[in-house]
């Protein structure tokens, strides 16, 4: 009896949540992302999520964090405030590889007004991945627009390499999911928020 006098005084002092708050995490590709994130200080909101395949093979999940949803490339890559672009590998990639396939997608993807103003961050960019050797399979690799500052990029959610100050580095970062020829039309609209079978 005395028991379940305690049980009851402690459900009592345990605030009542409201429906569905603890439903703050979704799944693409069997990794796991927080429905909101922390930049600079604010409270950003998952926008979309969804996994990159390589042929039939999956690579990673990437999911793109920013102050307000948008269903464009527009609305995104010119929405004022900080952002992120989080990626969890799904298999082991050589470094080098996939700084490659990123490099490769801002070049094709920058606007010809941008791309001059792009050449400093997407060298430092490759450089990282370059001594990275190899992103492992379960690694978190993420890029931090955070305003006044650049993009800061992290592994692990630790800091490495210099900060990119340009935003026209940032831009064509993005467009490397959203632009013209992005990495995937499918992903591309799963990032949107406009598909939501990667899921």
């Amino acid at each position: 009896m005395r028991r379940a006098f305690l049980s009851t005084l402690l459900a009592l002092a345990l605030p009542t949540l409201p429906l569905g708050a603890l439903a703050d995490t979704v799944e693409a590709g069997g990794a796991k992302f927080d429905t909101t994130a922390e930049v600079a200080g604010q409270k950003l909101v998952l926008n979309g999520l969804g996994v990159r395949y390589k042929a039939i093979f999956k690579v990673y999940t990437v999911g793109f964090y920013f102050k307000q949803k948008a269903d464009t490339p527009d609305g995104l890559i010119k929405q004022d405030g900080p952002k992120r672009v989080l990626l969890k590998m799904l298999r082991d990639v050589d470094g080098k590889d996939l700084g490659k396939a990123f490099t490769d997608g801002m070049q094709k993807n920058a606007l010809p007004e941008e791309r001059a103003k792009t050449i400093n961050g997407i060298f430092k960019f490759g450089q990282i991945f370059n001594d990275m050797k190899k992103a492992q399979s379960g690694a978190a690799i993420g890029i931090d627009w955070i305003p006044g500052t650049g993009a800061q990029v992290f592994v692990d959610y630790k800091p490495v390499g210099e900060v990119i100050p340009e935003p026209e580095f940032f831009n064509a970062l993005l467009r490397i999911w959203l632009g013209e020829k992005p990495a995937d039309d499918d992903l591309k609209n799963q990032l949107l928020g406009k598909d939501k079978r990667g899921r």
